[in-house]
């Protein structure tokens, strides 16, 4: 196995090609996992990891951009596999004891949990390993930065290795094939200017690749960076022309999937790309999110 190579594991979720990824670097003695994916999807895991020649317990470290269970729902699993979980200081606690997590998840998604997620195991506590930001993780000859990137989440990391930069959700959604960003903006941490804090800070960064967990690796950051800009621009301005109005969550959630759907056509997306845009990313999600934070920090007293 060639050293530093990194492999795009496709996780399959629900059926769908190229929706959630999880990224494997081999090493010396094992190799590691850049996000892993929810427990659902474990199959594709070891499907993936297989076809590269590992097995589960060949994964020494998992590194977890943050713990929503599409980037982190297996981490127990692995834990228990053997692998070492390095986590934000934030989403550490919830990986301990996800109780909390899963009740809040479970309010949205109800009777789907299962089928969405899948068992979602506490890491144990000698297997969690806490990073702080700008921590540097050398694993062999593999090398890790940590780089705190809220705005999607506050209990979110970007990974930075050599010319890799592992963006998790900050980077927005881009499924291979296409030039086109969508903001994943779920409940309850998404902030507007803490995200626009984030892309300045990875614009200080140097790198040639970005993978975003949905999804791959693309050659063209530069683009990407501005693209997630232009597409929080446009976020801003929806919110300040609509959210003004006293409207239903259903009133406001049918426009934004219309928006979403008309700007998605704009750009040249087609209808079944646009569906596996909606698989990896539902847009109802974002519609909770962006009223949310609305009414907690531009809304009039």
């Amino acid at each position: 196995m060639p050293e530093k190579a990194i492999h795009t594991l496709d996780l399959n979720f629900r059926g769908l090609p190229g929706a959630i990824a999880a990224y494997l670097l081999p090493h010396r003695g094992g190799a590691v996992l850049i996000e892993c994916g929810p427990g659902s999807t474990l199959p594709a895991l070891r499907n993936g990891l297989e076809r590269h020649g590992y097995s589960p317990a060949n994964i020494t470290d998992l590194f977890v951009t943050h713990i929503h269970l599409d980037h982190a729902g297996a981490a127990g699993w692995l834990a228990r596999q053997g692998a070492r979980v390095h986590v934000h200081p934030v989403g550490a606690p919830h990986l301990l004891n996800p109780e909390k997590l899963l009740s809040s998840a479970a309010r949205i998604y109800g009777d789907t949990m299962d089928e969405l997620w899948g068992e979602f195991l506490p890491v144990p506590t000698e297997r969690l390993l806490v990073l702080s930001d700008g921590e540097v993780v050398e694993i062999d000859r593999l090398r890790f930065r940590a780089i705190d990137t809220p705005g999607h989440a506050d209990h979110h990391f970007a990974y930075l290795h050599e010319d890799v930069l592992f963006s998790g959700d900050i980077g927005g959604v881009r499924l291979q094939g296409v030039r086109h960003i969508r903001l994943p903006m779920p409940p309850p941490e998404f902030h507007l200017e803490k995200w626009y804090l984030s892309l300045e800070r990875l614009r200080q960064e140097s790198f040639t690749r970005i993978a975003p967990t949905h999804f791959g690796i693309h050659t063209d950051p530069e683009w990407h960076l501005a693209a997630v800009w232009r597409a929080l621009d446009e976020v801003r301005d929806w919110m300040e022309n609509l959210l003004t109005k006293d409207l239903t969550f259903e009133e406001l959630n049918a426009r934004f999937l219309e928006w979403t759907r008309q700007r998605s056509t704009r750009e040249g997306v087609d209808q079944t790309t646009i569906q596996a845009y909606e698989t990896a990313n539902p847009s109802w999600m974002s519609t909770y999110g962006v009223q949310r934070y609305w009414r907690k920090y531009r809304q009039p007293a």
